[in-house]
């Protein structure tokens, strides 16, 4: 680990680096521990309790640097003319309501604006709301309630308008 400052067993360019993603992400809150040390950070004051709903919107995915293994792609649809797919930004649970027993945030048939939420992705116990980018109507739903997607997995089938 040449040219990397140690103090007290703790490695603070690490812990810099650490502390500049979480700034700069949308996670609420953050907790990493090892051995030697624990490390809990959040973006909420202490009066909101931990287990607290936190629902965020995501940010598009980060380029991935390419790896040796091969990645695996989500199955292609077959091409259609004036269609528009939402597709999961994430890998997570899928869920059409705010809440069990709710009703679907859209169903078959319902006209969407781009920014309406359309779903909930649910990662790492963070709930994501899950947008429309596009205007149009709701064609097919395409995932079961509560079950898990991909990254890049279509999610709506949408006409677009």
């Amino acid at each position: 680990m040449a040219g990397q400052k140690k103090e007290r067993g703790f490695n603070l360019d690490l812990l810099r680096d650490i502390l500049a993603i979480f700034e700069e992400s949308d996670v609420a809150r953050l907790e990493l521990s090892t051995k030697d040390f624990k490390l809990k950070l959040s973006k909420y004051p202490e009066n909101v309790p931990a287990h607290a709903p936190q629902v965020i919107t995501p940010s598009p995915a980060p380029a991935q640097a390419p790896t040796t293994e091969k990645a695996v792609e989500p199955p292609q649809e077959k091409e259609e003319e004036n269609v528009h797919y939402i597709r999961a930004p994430m890998v997570g649970t899928f869920y059409r309501a705010p809440a069990p027993g709710a009703d679907p945030f859209v169903k078959e048939g319902d006209r969407v604006k781009k920014g309406d939420v359309v779903c909930i992705i649910e990662a790492m116990k963070i709930m994501n709301e899950i947008k429309s980018d596009v205007d149009g109507i709701i064609e097919e739903v395409l995932v079961e309630n509560a079950h898990p997607v991909e990254y890049g997995q279509p999610l709506f089938k949408v006409r677009p308008v």
